[in-house]
């Protein structure tokens, strides 16, 4: 949750601020902290404005969620800041609006993520509400009944969303009995289900300093910082207890599986294996998947699918590098009876780019906007804790935004057409439409029940919110 009525204006002016001192600049210059008890944290010290912003994550996520518990970590994420330690649901969060500090939790597959904003003169409150929030959270049986409900009310709102059950069934077909294909958010079954001993067991097995991964941008310099990590991070658990998540590809490529709809529109989800955030094609493959259908307007699938043919308003593609799974995947809304033609079409690039390749011109293009647009990803103090975070996760070395514009200029023709024929193969794809698509019946069509209680989905990655 949200800390209620944080200074949004002084953070505003704060953040714009921060973007006209050069700050994506100063991003590249991150120092590797260790505090008196061995807490390390990545920080980048901008004196320039008094804000300070954390992001931390826990490795584990949505994954260590029991089969019949789904939801448990996104449950907790809601809890944190509702009453800790003296503090109860409504004290807690007076303390936050008090001190002008926002605090909010979220729960990925892979990791449980958390990050604190607050004015430098606010710091030692700031820091002492997290430490209260991940070490004494009281989980009192009011805060716990009121998030379920929001939840569950949220999971049937998005029951009769065709892009969010087209989502919620692609991962469900591609990683069947594995910890992938369930819902980070859970069902109506499992959230209901959740107890306080579930939450507490979850966030014991979870929250230990050796799966932590920190992050801090702003006006605070690394000898204030030691000790205020051993503050908030100190007395959590040296291990944790994490079941072990094993490696997996997606399942059921070929076929085409039919959510069944009322309405005028067909939302397809379309993937196919991808390759994990350290394989050494992972930049060449970043930009391929620009060329092919990640670059908005330029890309060869937007061309193709809308602008020669009109079969959808937008047609998009991108990677998904999980820790145990990597997927190439993406999506568009079309009309029922263009369903099976816009399908077959995309197939049908995405295997001859797999055979051909980009052009030159293609691949020139794609390096400049990749590269020129990088820095766009750490134009604010938010932004740059959030690469930061995300750099650690994905266990990239701390002088990796230094040398990531190098790697993408690097990248050649053949790199790509190497790449494109190892994760596209023969374009062959797992299909899921969430509608009443025409022509579908005669293609490799498995037609599922429409969802009795139907679950929270997965939504698209936002642009940007990873920077490559």
């Amino acid at each position: 949750m949200i800390g209620r009525a944080f200074d949004l204006r002084v953070l505003a002016v704060c953040i714009v601020s921060f973007m006209s001192t050069s700050s994506a600049n100063a991003a590249t210059h991150v120092q590797r902290v260790v505090s008196p008890g061995g807490i390390v944290a990545w920080l980048v010290e901008e004196h320039s404005v008094p804000l300070i912003s954390v992001e931390f994550a826990f490795r584990g996520g949505s994954a260590q969620d029991a089969a019949t518990r789904q939801g448990t970590g996104n449950l907790l994420s809601g809890l944190l800041d509702e009453g800790a330690g003296d503090l109860d649901s409504q004290a807690f969060q007076r303390r936050l609006e008090e001190n002008a500090v926002e605090m909010g939790f979220h729960v990925s597959r892979d990791t449980f993520d958390g990050s604190l904003k607050m004015l430098a003169e606010k710091r030692e409150e700031g820091f002492e509400l997290l430490r209260l929030a991940l070490n004494e959270a009281r989980l009192d049986a009011e805060p716990i009944e009121r998030i379920r409900a929001q939840i569950l009310a949220r999971i049937r709102r998005q029951s009769t969303d065709p892009q969010h059950l087209a989502y919620r069934a692609w991962y469900a077909a591609a990683f069947p009995d594995h910890a992938y294909g369930r819902e980070p958010e859970g069902n109506e079954t499992s959230v209901a289900a959740i107890t306080r001993d579930d939450l507490v067991q979850y966030r014991k097995d979870v929250f230990a300093r050796s799966g932590l991964l920190v992050a801090v941008v702003g006006a605070i310099d690394a000898k204030t910082l030691g000790p205020e990590l051993d503050r908030v991070f100190g007395a959590l658990p040296a291990e944790g207890h994490l079941n072990p998540v094993a490696e997996v590809k997606p399942q059921n490529v070929g076929k085409t599986e039919v959510v069944p709809l009322p309405g005028p529109q067909t939302a397809i989800v379309f993937g196919r294996g991808g390759i994990l955030r350290e394989d050494p094609d992972y930049i060449p493959a970043v930009v391929m998947n620009h060329i092919l259908g990640g670059g908005s307007f330029t890309s060869r699938l937007f061309a193709e699918v809308r602008e020669k043919r009109g079969l959808a308003y937008s047609v998009y593609s991108y990677l998904d590098p999980m820790e145990h799974a990597g997927i190439f995947a993406g999506g568009l809304a079309t009309r029922n009876d263009r369903a099976f033609d816009a399908v077959t079409l995309i197939e049908d690039m995405i295997g001859l780019f797999a055979t051909q390749g980009p052009t030159e011109d293609e691949l020139a293009k794609a390096k400049k906007y990749l590269t020129g647009s990088y820095a766009l990803n750490f134009d604010s103090s938010v932004k740059i804790a959030r690469g930061l975070r995300q750099i650690q996760v994905n266990g990239l070395p701390i002088d990796y935004i230094e040398k990531r514009n190098d790697m993408v200029n690097a990248v050649t023709v053949a790199d790509i057409q190497r790449v494109a024929k190892r994760i596209l193969g023969d374009g062959t794809l797992l299909v899921v439409a969430v509608g009443t698509p025409a022509g579908m019946r005669d293609a490799k069509v498995t037609v599922l029940p429409a969802p009795a209680a139907a679950t929270a989905p997965v939504t698209e990655p936002a642009p940007g919110a990873t920077p490559n």
